[in-house]
């Protein structure tokens, strides 16, 4: 089976400023995903659709036959352009039996982690695609103070509460098919899988930055 991971990339972003080409730790942002990619057994090639390919030839990524760096066409360019376009165009030019989406904004990602995933897709036959979560088990509430999920005049322990679940962007698994069926990255019969905490970390606003700052020397021994 041919998988190809998807790893788009932009060049600028605006809450976090250059944040892909940042030094986190040891190598710039984008590098801890991809060497997770790359370290991955199971994966074939590694396409990096960017609008930054000047930055990317300065990283001499070219040298690697895994790495495929595809120039962003200028209708698919912007901070305004659905994510679906960009993996369609992809799909177009990259043949695969099985496409892995992910963001260079999700550092700590694992390729264990990656690896179980493939995995638990490939052993649900049911399952037309793969998208991770958060798990969560506590008291939500709306804005104007109700609860949600949880009576407050009959407290249960929070272990014993529904979980509840939240997509967090790390890992995307789909063929050519149910992106079709769907046009989406999540298909008609997708499954759920939840990814650990600490590898969760998703760098969007500032405060996240400072977070992955942090937990970096630790990340970079593991």
């Amino acid at each position: 089976m041919k998988i190809v991971a998807l790893l788009p990339m932009k060049g600028n972003s605006e809450r976090v400023p250059g944040k892909n080409f940042r030094m986190l730790g040891s190598r710039p942002l984008y590098r801890w995903m991809l060497d997770a990619l790359l370290d991955t057994h199971q994966i074939s090639q590694v396409v990096i659709n960017t609008d930054a390919r000047e930055l990317l030839d300065n990283e001499q990524l070219l040298s690697d036959p895994q790495v495929v760096l595809r120039e962003r066409a200028p209708e698919i360019c912007g901070d305004f352009v659905s994510m679906n376009r960009i993996i369609q165009d992809d799909i177009d030019a990259v043949a695969a039996d099985l496409y892995l989406m992910t963001h260079a904004t999700n550092p700590f990602i694992s390729s264990a982690t990656i690896a179980r995933a493939i995995e638990a897709l490939q052993a649900n036959p049911d399952a037309d695609s793969l998208f991770s979560v958060n798990r969560f088990q506590t008291r939500f509430y709306r804005e104007d103070g109700s609860a949600i999920n949880h009576d407050p005049n009959h407290l249960i322990r929070t272990q014993d509460l529904e979980p509840w679940f939240e997509e967090n962007s790390c890992l995307y698994l789909f063929t050519r098919q149910s992106f079709a069926q769907s046009q989406a990255r999540i298909g008609q019969r997708p499954m759920m899988f939840t990814t650990p905490a600490l590898e969760s970390v998703d760098i969007d606003e500032p405060e996240d930055w400072q977070l992955a700052q942090a937990l970096a020397p630790t990340m970079e021994t593991t």
